[in-house]
């Protein structure tokens, strides 16, 4: 009982809570230790005797259940979203900017829970908003929301809306039991980092600036040694059946070396099974050329005629990146973190991309699960900085899980 009070409690049951970020898990984890250490209390100071399969079996066991059977419904829940179900329907207001910049992440983003039916720009103009309709003027926001049906506003920043106006439009919403939603003007902040207080009447938003030094870097690192080192024994037999795959398809080296630049712009060898012909690196620049990418900071070849037969095979369920993990050991990389890239790419960063190079970088990352090699540079840039900004050892954790489930079913993202 105590158990699901506390879960309530924590807030892990909350609709704006359900289903997004690593805010819901973290809730559980939070309320689930806050039980025990109570109990264990409450044991010790009545001197009361309480078995200790309690704590052995039902702490772990009931853990690892909630976190699962969590993780089930969330995928239950996306795959419906997919079919328009269950989903705020959602109209946006303020600048033709702004909204454009809120339209595109909500739609580039999987699984927000809302659906864009329209918009509301200052003037009311009617040139669609990244192909979002726009519905009338902010002068009457209040019709075009009972015409359209919208369940949320999500208001940005306008002129226009001066602090009376944002008070009359919060009433006209709540009589009408409508979600109120407004977007301040930070981007690629993960919740955790996000502290609202009321000063004054006015609803004042921290920022917190997470550092990956003291304790969390001993936390990532000691973590780093023990899982890397446990992947090498389980995974020598893997280790063994590659080389033997690589060699039985022709001469060359098994592995394959090359110079990536690591945290804080120190150079390292970056050891991978080898997947392509020999002489391949003195290919790269044509092919770039030919394709038209060598202005950019991720040097990928489409359709990379270098890549073996064996070496297909292994680079789509990412085995020819299992020697990184001598890497991870040696302290070069982490088992999470932005991919590292060649000099020539890092020679193209400008002061924005650099906070790359923060972390030490990982053999997987947040954009490798999610979308691989389908997804724009742009998009891969913004997904590491976003992992650099917001790091935590709970979303580490969320990275390999899901890197798990990408190399075992790699789908048709991975090249």
């Amino acid at each position: 009982l105590l158990w699901m009070l506390a879960l309530s409690a924590f807030d892990t049951r909350d609709r704006h809570v359900v289903g997004h970020d690593v805010n819901e898990y973290r809730g559980i984890v939070s309320a689930t230790f806050f039980v025990f250490a109570v109990s264990i209390s409450l044991a010790f100071f009545l001197r009361m005797d309480v078995a200790r399969t309690l704590f052995l079996v039902a702490l772990p066991v009931g853990l690892v259940a909630l976190l699962v059977s969590r993780w089930g419904w969330r995928q239950w829940l996306r795959r419906r979203q997919k079919d328009g179900r269950y989903v705020f329907r959602a109209v946006v207001l303020g600048e033709r900017a702004k909204l454009d910049h809120i339209v595109r992440q909500i739609r580039n983003t999987h699984g927000t829970g809302f659906a864009v039916v329209g918009a509301i720009t200052p003037n009311g103009t009617r040139t669609a908003v990244n192909g979002v309709p726009v519905l009338a003027a902010i002068a009457d926001a209040e019709r075009a929301l009972d015409e359209t049906g919208a369940d949320t506003l999500i208001v940005g920043a306008a002129d226009e809306l001066d602090p009376d106006a944002m008070r009359r439009l919060g009433w006209a919403m709540a009589d009408r039991d409508i979600n109120w939603v407004v977007v301040p003007a930070l981007t690629d902040v993960a919740g955790p980092r996000i502290h609202a207080r009321p000063v004054a009447g006015l609803p004042l938003v921290h920022v917190d600036f997470p550092r990956l030094e003291g304790y969390r870097r001993v936390l990532k690192r000691s973590f780093d040694i023990v899982a890397s080192s446990l992947l090498l024994l389980v995974l020598a037999p893997a280790f063994l059946a590659t080389a033997i795959a690589i060699r039985s398809e022709g001469p060359g080296p098994i592995f394959y070396t090359q110079q990536r630049i690591g945290r804080r712009g120190r150079p390292f060898a970056m050891i991978k099974f080898r997947s392509m012909v020999r002489g391949a690196d003195d290919q790269l620049a044509s092919l770039l050329d030919l394709q038209g990418t060598t202005n950019r900071p991720f040097f990928k070849v489409t359709n990379d005629p270098r890549i073996t037969r064996v070496g297909r095979f292994i680079r789509r369920h990412s085995i020819d990146e299992l020697p990184q993990l001598l890497n991870v050991v040696a302290g070069q990389m982490s088992l999470v973190g932005p991919r590292p890239q060649r000099a020539e790419e890092v020679a193209l960063y400008d002061e924005v991309v650099e906070r790359r190079l923060l972390v030490k970088p990982g053999m997987s990352g947040l954009w490798q699960v999610s979308g691989r090699s389908v997804l724009a540079w742009e998009d891969a840039l913004r997904l590491d900085l976003y992992y650099v900004e917001n790091w935590s050892f709970l979303q580490d954790l969320m990275i390999l899980f899901r890197t798990v489930r990408a190399v075992i079913s790699p789908g048709a993202t991975a090249h």
